[in-house]
């Protein structure tokens, strides 16, 4: 997927929600258990129910490697699903790898040529030749984690490096790697203040948000701060969409939770457009 059709789909949808499918067996309603694959027929109704409404998806990786071989096989056929009958939709694969060289590229290979996902979260800690790999792919693209929304962000990223903190260094170096334009950037909604600042540095890449909702974040301050002139925002929800109900009727609850976050967000965007 190119950036401009993800553009577009957040245009057609007045959409820019990302729904995170971060599966826990303990939470899903329990008639599922009785499924071949409850991971599967879980994600499977919520993104039938959702995808109205949502213009990319997320699972969380360590939630299906949680259940070895068979969670792995959850995520496959989660991500085939997807590809096959919703194309239009943007998926992330919520991975936060990054290493040596010749292992982020075995990463890049697994997550974009063996399951097809659009993109991948890769934490930049060991830098240039720990991200590049992921860049090479065309039309993929990698998700850098530059300022999140746990408590323990403040002990690394605000810190001042020189002159300026160091997720502000993590941005500026990162545009000089190779295929930058490929990059995206994690942003906490929790740290919506930033977000000017953020936008100084990198005015039109796309931030993942997390953090909107159950964590505390809040849409119109993000949005303040943070959407570019091509809308420049994913913003994700897991907890409070998918688990929005363990009853019976937890896709149509999800998909309730989604169709009044895009109706906040059509709201947005119908306001500066």
């Amino acid at each position: 997927m190119t950036t401009q059709q993800l553009i577009s789909e957040i245009k057609r949808k007045k959409s820019f929600l990302c729904v995170g499918l971060d599966v826990d067996l303990d939470k899903i309603p329990e008639f599922l258990l009785k499924e071949e694959d409850p991971i599967f027929a879980f994600n499977k109704a919520i993104i039938d129910a959702t995808h109205q409404y949502a213009v990319a998806y997320k699972p969380n990786i360590a939630f299906y490697e949680a259940y070895g071989l068979k969670g792995w096989k959850s995520l496959e056929k989660t991500i085939s699903y997807l590809n096959k009958n919703y194309p239009e939709i943007f998926t992330i694969a919520d991975a936060k790898r990054g290493d040596i060289g010749n292992t982020s590229s075995r990463y890049a290979k697994a997550f974009f040529e063996d399951l097809g996902f659009d993109s991948i979260t890769v934490a930049p800690y060991m830098g240039k030749d720990s991200v590049e790999p992921f860049l090479d792919f065309k039309d993929k693209y990698t998700i850098l984690l530059a300022l999140t929304s746990n408590e323990g962000a403040f002990d690394f990223q605000t810190k001042n490096v020189g002159q300026q903190e160091l997720y502000k260094e993590v941005l500026e170096t990162s545009k000089a790697w190779g295929n930058s334009e490929n990059l995206m950037y994690v942003v906490g909604a929790t740290k919506a203040e930033y977000l000017a600042d953020i936008r100084k540095i990198v005015p039109n890449s796309f931030l993942l948000v997390p953090g909107v909702g159950a964590q505390g974040g809040n849409l119109q301050d993000v949005c303040k701060y943070g959407m570019s002139k091509n809308i420049g925002l994913l913003i994700n929800s897991s907890r409070g969409i998918i688990y929005a109900s363990n009853k019976n009727d937890f896709a149509d609850a999800a998909a309730e939770v989604a169709m009044k976050m895009q109706t906040e967000m059509k709201t947005i965007l119908d306001g500066i457009h």
